[in-house]
């Protein structure tokens, strides 16, 4: 009877883990049909991160053309070019962050010395700590690090059982206003998410959105949420009165719209990338077009109360992670293909090198700062943050600029 127990018990975990995807909308489901198989999930937020076709089209663009207009005029690939911005980026390439003889003395009077640290380990854009461990910029800051799965960033960071990961802005600034114990020490890149919707359809800007239901794919009050409301938000649209967001995974978001159910569906772009060269999909809105590149998509996030305690050890942490995403910025090409390799990033090398390259790894400190102070302006006047309304007092809590 054990036995029998034991399989029953393991056979519900197996099924617990392969739900069908749909609207969570009243109960009503949408593509209940095809079952959600997301790939690439590694920081358990619902979202596909990386690629999954090989075989598609990369043509070369030098001139940044904005979502609509690249997708509308056989250009697709000039929405990838990034935007020139003087002080965006931080170089820690070729720095060496070994600890000065001061910086080793305040470590070792730090709670933290001794032990290590843990890491988030996740793939695609949110892969920075896995590649500072994997070229050793960790043990050259003077930390001994390790990978943890499992858990999502924000649970991850707030509980203390990860010491420092990357993850989108979107989704963490909230939990950090309901006390959460993170906060955000730097910046990781930009872009990496827009708004589609079906290559045929009669949506062909934001405007048209209105009074449909769009898909916010790894849930509401998550980073997608707050994305697509922040899309919606610079072109006039509230993402509560015009628009309804419901939950579609992003593997079911197809049919969902083929069948009527949401008009359009925020993706990563090297899940959609494919299926735009395809025709099936066509981009509305982006992260990438010039009025979001001056804001950061991703950050690093660490765990509050490390930080505040171990201040030292929280700066050659974020140097390792910088270092790694300089490097990234740097040698996008070689990048590319380690991220490969490794299976942090899949499918097509030329579109993995494009949107690597899109993203432009490692944000300077006064950038990131800039795009937090904007970002907690928004979320008090939309309603995003709901029980607190001084500005300074939530950037106080989330912004701690180690560096």
């Amino acid at each position: 009877m054990k036995k029998i127990f034991a399989l029953i018990l393991t056979l519900a975990m197996v099924l617990s883990l392969c739900a069908c995807a749909g609207v969570q909308d009243g109960g009503e489901d949408a593509g209940s049909s095809s079952e959600s198989t997301v790939i690439g999930d590694s920081n358990n937020d619902g979202q596909i991160e990386v690629g999954t076709v090989e075989d598609v089209e990369v043509n070369t663009a030098t001139e940044h053309l904005d979502s609509w207009e690249a997708c509308n005029s056989g250009n697709w690939e000039a929405m990838f070019v990034p935007t020139e911005i003087s002080d965006r980026a931080i170089d820690l390439a070729g720095a060496d962050i070994t600890p000065t003889a001061e910086e080793k003395a305040a470590m070792e009077k730090e709670p933290a010395y001794g032990q290590k640290i843990m890491y988030l380990m996740s793939d695609g854009c949110t892969s920075g700590p896995t590649i500072a461990d994997d070229l050793g910029y960790f043990t050259e800051a003077g930390i001994t690090a390790e990978g943890v799965k499992g858990t999502s960033d924000v649970e991850g960071l707030g509980t203390g059982q990860v010491t420092v990961a990357v993850g989108h802005l979107a989704k963490m600034l909230v939990p950090i206003t309901n006390g959460v114990d993170l906060t955000f020490v730097g910046g990781g890149h930009i872009g990496c998410k827009s708004l589609y919707v079906l290559g045929d359809s009669e949506y062909k800007t934001t405007a048209d959105l209105k009074g449909t239901k769009i898909s916010v794919p790894n849930g509401i009050g998550k980073s997608d949420y707050n994305i697509t409301a922040l899309l919606l938000d610079a072109d006039g649209i509230h993402y509560k009165n015009d628009v309804e967001l419901v939950q579609v995974s992003s593997d079911a978001c197809i049919t969902a719209m083929e069948n009527g159910e949401i008009s359009a569906c925020l993706l990563s772009d090297s899940f959609a990338y494919a299926m735009v060269k395809e025709g099936k999909l066509r981009c509305v809105r982006s992260l990438l077009d010039a009025d979001f590149q001056s804001e950061v998509c991703c950050v690093v996030a660490m765990n509050g109360t490390y930080v505040k305690e171990n201040p030292v050890h929280a700066k050659k942490i974020l140097q390792a992670v910088q270092k790694a995403h300089s490097w990234v910025r740097e040698n996008t090409a070689d990048a590319t293909t380690i991220l490969l390799e490794k299976g942090w990033n899949g499918g097509n090398y030329d579109m993995n090198v494009m949107l690597n390259n899109s993203m432009q790894f490692g944000l300077s400190q006064a950038f990131t700062e800039r795009t937090i102070k904007a970002y907690i302006d928004d979320y008090i006047r939309m309603g995003l943050i709901e029980n607190m309304t001084d500005p300074a007092e939530v950037l106080e809590l989330a912004w701690t600029p180690v560096l």
